[in-house]
């Protein structure tokens, strides 16, 4: 295990996990929430966050942009972005929103254009795999080729398996048991 991982999960551990009754973007719920928001946006975590993820995304050939759905993707992004210049890769990063703007040009996935690039989908932490999936389906539509899902920490809760089911790789960089947590 990497220091930086080793840190990365102290950190998340220590500052982003809650106990208590919370219900989930999926509706499922939990007696615990690993509030990713909490390091992902913290300038002593991102970094490692950034490292973690590059290293995982070495897996994965040929990638050109990283990014996913609006609010949890995007700090995740700009870490893999900027820990990615810093090793001599070159990831750009894309925002997917959650709905197509309805003025100005009308986009749903910001940043360079992807058509015929290949790109992650990045997620902080995924339930059921809906928001990797969403993000997707819109990055296909502007003729991007998905080369995987990615995500900072697993809840093991069938996201997986949903992502894997629709045809894309699914690579996580922290389980829950890493956390001390159980599904």
């Amino acid at each position: 295990m990497t220091d930086a991982r080793t840190q990365l999960i102290s950190s998340i551990r220590d500052l982003a996990v809650f106990h208590g009754d919370f219900t989930l973007t999926s509706g499922k719920k939990a007696s615990y929430y690993v509030d990713l928001r909490k390091v992902s946006l913290d300038h002593r975590v991102a970094p490692l966050i950034g490292e973690v993820m590059v290293d995982l995304l070495a897996e994965v050939p040929d990638v050109a942009a990283v990014g996913g759905l609006t609010m949890g993707a995007d700090p995740i992004a700009s870490a893999v972005l900027h820990q990615g210049v810093a090793r001599g890769r070159s990831y750009d990063a894309f925002v997917v929103r959650k709905e197509p703007k309805d003025h100005g040009r009308g986009r749903q996935v910001e940043g360079p254009d992807l058509a015929g690039k290949r790109v992650v989908v990045l997620e902080d932490t995924s339930t059921t795999g809906g928001s990797p999936l969403k993000a997707a389906a819109a990055l296909e539509a502007v003729g991007a080729e998905v080369a995987a899902v990615a995500v900072v920490v697993d809840r093991a809760t069938g996201a997986r398996e949903a992502v894997e089911a629709a045809g894309y790789p699914y690579l996580a960089a922290i389980s829950l048991a890493e956390l001390g947590l159980e599904p």
